[in-house]
């Protein structure tokens, strides 16, 4: 029976490579349905093992997101320089006590990453500080630069949202150590001219809300922005990463009903099998 389930394995793996549904498995296995359901059963009570050599990964991101219907996050840990997921967890959240511990685990395992790209969250790069203090960590200009476009509004009509907006534009076009120091310049110039009216003035609705917190962002983003003109493998945004979660939910939405262990267990073979 070891062996047999051995060679089925095949159609466990297209359900969970490729999202097929038990009936479409049905069609091209020639296998009924009730034998496709014990087979998938079987093998997502027994999450896989992996044991991979963690000492190559050199370049990592590190990003989360939200599964819609449930009250669960998806974390993963990728090294794009190798198109390759590193490892991921289901029902961790970022920068958890229990995503530290894993984390520290990995470490241990020989996971010593020279850089670390990661969203804004405070308490990832506290992780990231805390447990690989020798990676430079890289903020993600994609998210630094969408949120600071959200707080500044499309079309604002205040002189230093306008202003301000004008340099998150920028953001993800800095290619060259020059061009850093001009931003850098534009930057002080800004804060020459509003910042210490807006860091002192009390809030009065929320566009001023808005924009104090986009200041706030930029500022303590802006000694981590610019790693990767250090080391051009250095990913400057998460973006491989949100690509490989949204071909990960699109599969999952396929397999509703799971009980929560087997969903734990799905996405352990998920990381596992897709690991591009």
């Amino acid at each position: 029976m070891g062996v047999r389930r051995s060679r089925q394995r095949v159609w466990f793996e297209r359900w969970i490579k490729e999202g097929y549904s038990v009936r479409q498995l049905a069609t091209q296995s020639g296998y009924s349905a009730a034998t496709l359901r014990r087979l998938l059963g079987y093998w997502l009570a027994r999450p896989p093992q992996a044991e991979i050599d963690l000492s190559g990964y050199r370049y990592l991101l590190m990003d989360g997101t939200y599964l819609a219907g449930r009250q669960a996050t998806v974390v993963a840990i990728a090294d794009p320089s190798r198109s390759r997921i590193v490892t991921g967890w289901y029902g961790v959240k970022e920068g958890s006590t229990q995503m530290r511990h894993l984390c520290w685990n990995l470490a241990e395992q020989g996971l010593q990453p020279l850089s670390v790209t990661i969203d804004g969250l405070p308490q990832m790069h506290t992780l990231v500080a805390t447990i690989w203090p020798q990676a430079m960590v890289q903020r993600c200009l994609v998210h630094v630069q969408r949120q600071g476009l959200a707080w500044c509004r499309h079309h604002p009509r205040r002189t230093d949202a306008r202003h301000l907006r004008a340099l998150f534009l920028a953001v993800n076009s800095i290619g060259t150590q020059r061009e850093r120091e001009a931003f850098i310049t534009s930057w002080r110039a800004w804060e020459s001219r509003f910042g210490q009216q807006i860091a002192t003035q009390r809030e009065s609705g929320r566009i001023f809300s808005d924009v104090k917190r986009a200041r706030s962002m930029l500022s303590n983003a802006l000694p981590y922005m610019f790693a990767y003109l250090n080391d051009p493998q250095v990913p400057k945004s998460t973006n491989w990463l949100e690509g490989y979660f949204s071909r990960l939910k699109a599969r999952y939405r396929q397999h509703r009903g799971l009980s929560p262990m087997q969903r734990k267990n799905y996405f352990a073979w998920y990381f596992y099998l897709c690991h591009t």
